[in-house]
């Protein structure tokens, strides 16, 4: 038997091996064969062993346990004070997208903290479709990257600089513009009937370990003297879109009863989230998530709870990096993350050229919902062999893998628009 001598250091009064805080050299494994062995929990067994038989029970019995270790060991404890809101109309355009859409940009601001930067949100919604379902999800470089159309707000947050001269500074240039409409296809949205209301992340927190001082945590629970539950950048961010839901809530323009949430790789992440403590949200959508996400943590490919807490240490809360190198400790895994979405549609995505994110491990994962889905009498993924790609599975659980890397593409996107006109439309 091999051993490992490990350094341990104590923060905020939490046990750590020393590489949580300093980090190692990190391969990782990609080998199936080389995956230790690992035991899922069941989602409809509880703690003392009782089995959840009925959706009553799972919702009153079952559901809040693991809502409430998803809070406390992983994403950390979203505050219950609500910060009041105003909600100001700066932009219509009434022939947007060829006079397809009308576009709309909203300024959510914070009534109490005036400094506080308020949270953009721009709205597209087809012209030709009465009060459509709206598809809800957080973009990574300003509303401006989302297109390329005259008008839209050039964002003026902090942004990572980037070679190409599109952010300098931190700050975008107009050469930012468009520069990541790949992965918002507008007029395919709109002409399958759907609206899309999207905000800049970093409105809410900016990605980076200083940006909770001039985000949301700065006057909700900021991390000086913080406890191992108290929530960071991914929880800001799940609060984020319920707060984008709020406002869609007050337009007449669509439909908010029939929103889906949407994300893709560390927003996915905060999607799932976002998802699992607001039921408001009709769907959700998780693209290429991964660890922290739809992958399962304890079957060790790809990218681990370790690597990314390390890497961004300041994304889940302190407690969860007591799991570092020890997946096997978890008393769950993200499989009854995904659970907590039912009964409401799920999708999970994968890519191909995307290993770090485990596919494998997150169509294992959406599998383990069929139990939870099927106490509402409905079919989740109904197959234990992981599809080819570009062969989308399941019913109100779906799931696809597509070659290419890790991306939004205009494959993902049809594939989400075929389920919501399954499951939402």
């Amino acid at each position: 038997m091999r051993t490992h001598l490990v350094k341990f250091v104590i923060l905020s009064g939490l046990l750590l091996p020393q590489s949580a805080l300093f980090g190692q050299k990190f391969e990782p494994n990609y080998d199936e064969s080389k995956i230790p062995p690992y035991t899922l929990p069941d989602p409809l067994v509880t703690a003392a062993g009782k089995r959840i038989t009925t959706a009553r029970q799972w919702e009153s019995e079952r559901r809040p346990v693991l809502l409430k270790q998803f809070a406390t060991q992983v994403y950390g404890v979203t505050p219950e004070r609500r910060l009041a809101t105003r909600y100001e109309v700066t932009a219509v355009d009434s022939a947007a997208l060829g006079g397809t859409a009308i576009r709309k940009q909203i300024s959510v601001h914070w009534t109490d903290y005036p400094n506080l930067p308020s949270l953009d949100i721009l709205l597209y919604v087809p012209k030709k479709t009465k009060r459509p379902p709206v598809f809800v999800g957080l973009n990574y470089m300003g509303n401006h990257s989302i297109t390329t159309e005259p008008g839209i707000t050039l964002s003026t947050r902090w942004l990572p600089n980037r070679s190409d001269g599109k952010v300098v500074n931190n700050r975008a240039t107009e050469a930012a513009r468009g520069v990541q409409m790949s992965r918002w296809p507008l007029e395919l949205i709109i002409s399958k009937g759907y609206s899309v209301a999207t905000a800049y992340y970093g409105d809410l927190e900016p990605d980076h370990p200083e940006g909770w001082k001039t985000g949301i945590r700065s006057v909700l629970g900021p991390p000086t003297d913080q406890k191992n539950d108290g929530w960071q950048a991914l929880g800001v961010w799940a609060w984020g879109m319920s707060r984008m839901l709020d406002y869609l809530e007050t337009d007449g323009l669509v439909d908010a009863k029939r929103a889906i949430a949407l994300g893709h790789s560390r927003q996915g992440k905060a999607a799932l989230w976002a998802g699992a403590q607001d039921l408001r949200f009709a769907a959700i959508i998780a693209n290429e998530s991964g660890e922290g996400g739809a992958a399962l943590s304890k079957r060790v490919f790809g990218e681990t709870i370790e690597r990314v807490n390390t890497s961004f240490p300041y994304w889940f809360c302190l407690q969860y990096r007591t799991y570092n190198g020890r997946p096997e400790a978890l008393p769950f895994d993200q499989h009854e993350l995904l659970a907590l979405i039912a009964p409401r549609p799920l999708y999970v995505a994968s890519a191909q050229g995307d290993q770090w994110a485990d596919p494998k491990g997150e169509f294992l994962s959406a599998r383990q919902t069929d139990p939870v889905y099927k106490l509402y009498g409905k079919k989740g993924i109904g197959t234990d062999h992981w599809p080819p790609i570009h062969t989308p599975v399941g019913e109100t659980v779906h799931y696809h893998i597509r070659a290419g890397e890790h991306d939004v593409k205009r494959y993902d996107w049809e594939q989400f628009i075929n389920f919501a006109d399954q499951q939402v439309k």
